[in-house]
C-alpha cells in the first residue's frame, strides 16, 4: 500500500470565552473542511470509505482536547487525529478569560 496525499487543507478556530480547547479544535476542522470539496471522489468513482483522513490539531494544552468529539466531524474515510502543542492562548489579564486559538491540518490520503 502506497499512500499519497490528495488534499491538504488548513483551518483556524477559536473559543473566545470558556477556554474550551475541543471547541476551538472543532471550529478549526470545520474551517478547513469549508475550504475544500472532495468532488474527485465521485468523478473518479472512489469508495469514500477507502480514504484515510489524517488530522493534526495544534493547541497550547493538547491534553484538554477530546478527540472522540472531533472524529464525528469528518464525513468520510478512516480518521486519525493527532493533537500537538501549538495554536495560541491570548491572555485576558483583567478577566482571567483567555481566548484559545487552534490550528488544524486535514490531509486526505489515497492508496495509489
Amino acid at each position: 500500500m502506497t499512500m499519497k496525499r490528495a488534499i491538504l487543507e488548513m483551518g483556524m478556530g477559536n473559543d473566545l470565552h470558556g477556554e474550551d480547547y475541543t471547541k476551538a479544535a472543532e471550529r478549526a476542522i470545520k474551517d478547513a473542511l469549508h475550504h475544500s470539496s472532495l468532488s474527485f471522489i465521485r468523478t473518479l468513482n472512489i469508495n469514500k470509505n477507502q480514504l484515510f483522513v489524517n488530522v493534526t490539531i495544534g493547541v497550547q494544552k493538547p491534553e484538554n482536547v477530546e478527540t472522540k468529539r472531533l472524529e464525528q466531524l469528518l464525513p468520510v474515510g478512516v480518521v486519525s487525529i493527532k493533537v500537538v502543542k501549538g495554536g495560541l492562548d491570548v491572555p485576558d489579564h483583567q478577566n482571567n478569560d483567555p481566548a484559545v486559538i487552534a490550528s488544524a491540518a486535514v490531509e486526505v490520503m489515497l492508496d495509489v
